[in-house]
């Protein structure tokens, strides 16, 4: 049978796996925290954990694997868009992270599985890596991945950011943003990707970023001029939302204060040093 793990029902029960040798696990990630998929991998880890049912993680390369940056995902906050405390790009591929969920106690109960990671052959983590086919329905392009840690910080927003087009993650907009500031402007309707986007059939004033040129580290600055290019505060933040992307409640206020990109990551700093020092016991590739 096929069975969902999205939605409603995203651990695997004792039913599922029933008369199961084992479950292979082979799905292209994109090494952002808030990307679904590592969330789904460490339940099912969970879950075969609990049944003694052993699991094969069939690597492939992280197209966002060259850097680390973003906040550190703080304890009180986690969930489904983000189960551990790592940053918002960790520069793991699915195997090398697979790896450390088992060893650093993270599964339920701080249990194990018996794992096995099948490697990558001649990768190395700044190796680029253009996917063929689209991950999910709104990552289209190479670019559209390479912008999503940064661009999907505004799911946690009212901005729309690119869903409702056919240039997900490539640009942000909303119908409250200072029209005189954008000389862009784009119109969500809903598509394959998103039944009902945000600011449907709204003109949305704002970025056009599709010729982007490839990022290695997550920008801000597109977060904090649209905060600054919003009339009215009170219709930027979804605080809740906001704080399930980011990770912590600090990066909203520290936006609302007026604190520059630089200044807000310095304070990231100390954290992103602690998990490379984690990260690196962990490491299958250059």
């Amino acid at each position: 049978p096929l069975i969902s793990l999205y939605g409603k029902n995203r651990k695997p029960s004792k039913e599922m796996l029933e008369g199961l040798d084992i479950v292979v696990f082979d799905i292209q990630d994109v090494g952002v925290r808030f990307y679904t998929y590592i969330a789904t991998l460490q339940l099912v880890m969970e879950a075969c954990a609990e049944n003694n049912i052993p699991v094969l993680v069939l690597d492939r390369p992280n197209p966002n694997g060259h850097y680390i940056d973003g906040p550190t995902m703080e304890k009180e906050h986690t969930g489904f868009l983000g189960m551990t405390t790592i940053p918002l790009v960790y520069g793991m591929t699915i195997g090398e992270y697979a790896n450390m969920i088992n060893e650093e106690g993270w599964l339920k109960s701080e249990s194990k599985v018996a794992l096995t990671v099948i490697p990558l052959e001649h990768y190395d983590h700044n190796a680029a890596y253009s996917l063929s086919i689209r991950p999910s329905p709104n990552l289209p392009t190479d670019t559209a991945i390479n912008l999503y840690p940064s661009l999907g910080l505004f799911e946690g927003t009212n901005i729309n950011a690119g869903r409702g087009t056919e240039f997900q993650f490539q640009r942000y907009g909303a119908s409250f943003l200072d029209s005189t500031q954008y000389s862009f402007r784009y119109w969500p309707r809903p598509n394959f990707g998103s039944k009902s986007p945000k600011e449907n059939g709204k003109v949305c004033y704002g970025k056009d970023l599709s010729k982007f040129p490839k990022m290695n580290q997550v920008s801000l600055n597109w977060i904090i001029d649209a905060y600054k290019n919003t009339k009215d505060k009170s219709l930027f933040f979804n605080t809740s939302g906001f704080t399930k992307h980011a990770g912590t409640k600090k990066l909203q206020q520290q936006i609302e204060a007026g604190l520059s990109e630089e200044e807000i990551k310095k304070s990231w700093q100390s954290d992103l040093d602690n998990f490379k020092k984690i990260r690196a016991k962990y490491l299958l590739y250059k």
